[in-house]
């Protein structure tokens, strides 16, 4: 095999790589980006929680209805 064509050949697999490289840091990026939010989301749900527990264990939601 000519040394051109070697280089050529080179070449080709370089560019194929840099495009995949390109699109595994786009892929990487937008993964990141979706871990972000869900974090947001499970915080402000833990917050939520928070808020939403009775300090004294009571609460009237946690009650029997009097018809019981």
């Amino acid at each position: 095999m000519p040394i051109e064509e070697s280089i050529t050949n080179i070449e080709v697999k370089l560019s194929f790589t840099e495009d995949l490289v390109e699109e595994l840091n786009q892929t990487v990026y937008k993964q990141q980006q979706q871990i972000d939010m869900l974090l947001k989301e499970v915080k402000a749900l833990k917050l939520q929680m928070a808020s939403n527990m009775p300090s004294d264990g009571n609460h009237p939601r946690d009650e029997i209805p009097p018809h019981y």
